[in-house]
């Protein structure tokens, strides 16, 4: 799935993965969509709008609340899910 197709709401998968020369790094966040947006960052790109390079990124609410923001690159992919897991910390609070 597509970055650009989410919605706010949606409970999503996302794999990042950092390419090594040895082994990859991949790493799954779970939460739900909260917004998706392009930003430009400190980096100068000549072809770029504004003269900067643009990145895109995925705003996401954890299960446990805490909210995040990933860089959403070719070597991202993206799962949607029918509901967001059940986390051990709202097994034990009783949410």
């Amino acid at each position: 799935m597509k970055a650009e197709d989410l919605k706010p709401g949606q409970p999503v998968r996302v794999w990042q993965t950092i390419d090594r020369r040895e082994s990859d790094w991949i790493t799954p966040v779970v939460g739900t969509v909260q917004s998706v947006y392009r930003e430009k960052t400190g980096s100068w790109h000549a072809h770029g709008k504004d003269g900067r390079l643009w990145l895109l990124r995925l705003r996401l609410v954890k299960p446990d609340g805490e909210t995040t923001t990933l860089v959403v690159d070719h070597l991202t992919r993206i799962e949607l899910l029918d509901e967001l897991p059940v986390t051990h910390d709202q097994v034990s609070s009783g949410r």
